[in-house]
């Protein structure tokens, strides 16, 4: 893969990043979910382009997305997905058939001190 840097001022990805912002009608996807009408001026790959890179051409791990709404995605101090973005990924897995990666199963919930004594 080309550096981060190299792969964002393609032509090629300039020409998917307007593409994806057209079908998305320039709306932030995740606050649209919510019923919010919130202008896009990015697009987010769903799994993140360093850990997935087989998936970073796919119009399906992308959707349009507010600067605010991008950093609620990602925390900035690690570039980790937030759970908000965690969760934006597990639903893209289930809807693409995809199985989704170990690091970003749910975890599950230890049952509380009630249901131990059952």
């Amino acid at each position: 893969m080309k550096t981060r840097a190299e792969f964002y001022d393609s032509r090629r990805w300039d020409s998917l990043r307007a593409s994806v912002l057209r079908r998305d009608k320039y709306r932030d996807m995740v606050k649209h979910r919510y019923g919010k009408n919130v202008p896009a001026e990015l697009v987010h790959h769903i799994f993140p382009l360093d850990e997935f890179p087989e998936y970073m051409w796919q119009a399906w791990n992308l959707i349009s997305v507010s600067r605010a709404t991008h950093n609620q995605l990602h925390d900035r101090n690690t570039d980790e997905l937030t759970e908000l973005g965690k969760d934006l990924l597990r639903r893209t897995a289930r809807k693409n058939c995809i199985e989704i990666p170990e690091k970003y199963r749910e975890e599950t919930k230890k049952p509380s001190k009630w249901e131990r004594r059952r």
